[in-house]
């Protein structure tokens, strides 16, 4: 956790994390923390929420849990007020809650399409739109959204979840063009298989590898196969290149969608 005699490469900043109850942003709620962040954890009630914001504060770093449902605007919006409350202006959102979501063009159930179109699209402009003008009012900030490959490459399987990370993407873009002037940078992370709950949830149905397995362990092992770097990726992986991104390093960064895959989509 931090280090006095060390400032850390977010200190001072007030960082949201949605997603932050277990997973990537659990991971990057403890790295933000541990950088000197103030990190408000999000994610649906819960006592896996509540627990990741004490264990942060139990190893010296700043943060509170806030619940809230991303597919709300009224819940986003008493989000970005709560952060406000705890801490002062936002300057770092890190939109990473998500859901599974599984089936093809040919028999993906509506329900299912709408309930991961509201939470990994909808919900990430939702969260933005209710903490952007903290961000525009303190002149700047910078926005995270979490996409996927899957956004980029067809992957066997994963038909709503798919559509919903392209359109991350193209959020992610034309965010980028319309804040700019106001100093608000708005960047994708686009990450291959890390064994995540939400990723071992679409492998127990059967998706995402590309072939047909008996087990999780089978699909992930069928997976690695198509990283040339040998390995699936990590949360913490995931959290340091979204640390990069929050931090003053990127400060020059906007509009882009950075690919962390171990580099299977260069196949």
């Amino acid at each position: 956790m931090p280090d006095p005699a060390r400032p850390g490469r977010l200190e001072g900043k007030v960082a949201v994390i949605t997603g932050a109850a277990s997973g990537i942003g659990a991971a990057s709620a403890r790295l933000f923390a541990a950088e000197g962040a103030k990190v408000v954890l999000s994610d649906l009630p819960g006592e896996a929420l509540e627990a990741e914001a004490a264990g942060i504060r139990e190893a010296g770093g700043t943060a509170v849990a806030i619940a809230a449902d991303v597919t709300s605007l009224e819940q986003c919006d008493a989000l970005a007020a709560g952060a406000a409350e705890a801490f002062g202006p936002v300057d770092v959102l890190y939109a990473n809650a998500g859901i599974a979501g599984t089936g093809t063009v040919a028999d993906c159930d509506p329900a299912m399409w709408d309930t991961v179109i509201a939470v990994m699209l909808t919900g990430v402009w939702y969260s933005q739109r209710a903490i952007v003008g903290q961000m525009i009012e303190s002149g700047g900030g910078s926005v995270i959204n979490q996409a996927s490959v899957g956004g980029i490459v067809g992957v066997p399987g994963i038909f709503p979840y798919a559509a919903a990370k392209a359109g991350v993407i193209g959020m992610t873009k034309q965010s980028a063009v319309e804040m700019g002037p106001h100093g608000v940078r708005f960047n994708a992370i686009a990450p291959g298989t890390a064994p995540t709950p939400l990723v071992t949830a679409v492998y127990e149905k059967g998706a995402g590898s590309g072939g047909e397995f008996s087990t999780i362990e089978e699909g992930l092992a069928n997976a690695t196969k198509k990283y040339p770097i040998g390995r699936l990726g990590t949360v913490e992986d995931i959290a340091n290149l979204a640390l990069f991104l929050a931090s003053d390093e990127s400060a020059w960064i906007t509009g882009a969608v950075h690919v962390i895959d171990g580099g299977m989509s260069a196949d």
